[in-house]
């Protein structure tokens, strides 16, 4: 993780943001979330799985990560490619069946998508080496079985359209990532298991999912 991303202040989320990977209809506006930073996880990490999901796992949605370079508020989509000072891959882990719970309650879902290790996240490669965010191949492995493999040409909500339409509700600062979205294949993950993942010719990036707490007897 670098020391960019470090020291930004907050993650915001993307959801439902890729045309395979969406059911009808489409949103007319980004589904947002935000993610506290204390969720961020190094490469070669730990993804902690707490005890009361052993069996069931927790959820990998492979990302684009954009790292924001400097303050951005009300920012123009002319103007917002400015204000990027990177990339990087990001694992938005979720806990499915608590957020499916939160959700059938109208509940936001910071506990499903909050909890520490939930953010795994490489080094952040600058925007000078990637001269279109919009044609990358995002892949994900589980013990080596390909799990997902998409392109960020199918977003729904281009980059400069995420960061006008963020910084037009919330400042932006040095520092944040904004989680594009996932494409399809998301699934879960177990205690015991690796993710191998990265963007194709850019990045690899490998964590390790281990069972945190006491396992709940049955």
């Amino acid at each position: 993780m670098s020391n960019l991303i470090e020291k930004g202040t907050k993650i915001i989320g993307v959801g439902r943001n890729y045309v395979d990977n969406n059911p009808a209809p489409m949103p007319k506006e980004p589904v947002l979330f935000l993610k506290p930073t204390s969720s961020y996880l190094a490469n070669g990490g730990t993804i902690e799985i707490p005890a009361s999901m052993e069996k069931v796992g927790v959820w990998y949605e492979a990302e684009l990560a954009v790292v924001i370079g400097k303050k951005a508020r009300d920012v123009s989509e002319a103007d917002a490619l400015d204000y990027v000072a990177g990339y990087a891959f990001g694992l938005d882990m979720t806990a499915k069946e608590l957020q499916a719970t939160i959700k059938a309650s109208g509940l936001p879902w910071l506990l499903a998508k909050g909890l520490d290790t939930f953010t795994p996240i490489s080094e952040m490669i600058p925007k000078s080496q990637v001269p279109d965010p919009h044609d990358l191949e995002l892949w994900l492995k589980v013990d080596g079985e390909l799990k997902q493999k998409g392109s960020t040409r199918d977003m729904i909500f281009k980059i400069p359209y995420l960061i006008s339409h963020i910084s037009s509700f919330m400042t932006l600062l040095e520092g944040d990532v904004i989680l594009t979205g996932t494409p399809e294949g998301i699934g879960a993950v177990k205690a015991g298991q690796k993710i191998t993942a990265g963007i194709t010719g850019l990045v690899d990036v490998n964590f390790n999912a281990e069972l945190r707490g006491i396992p709940v007897s049955t």
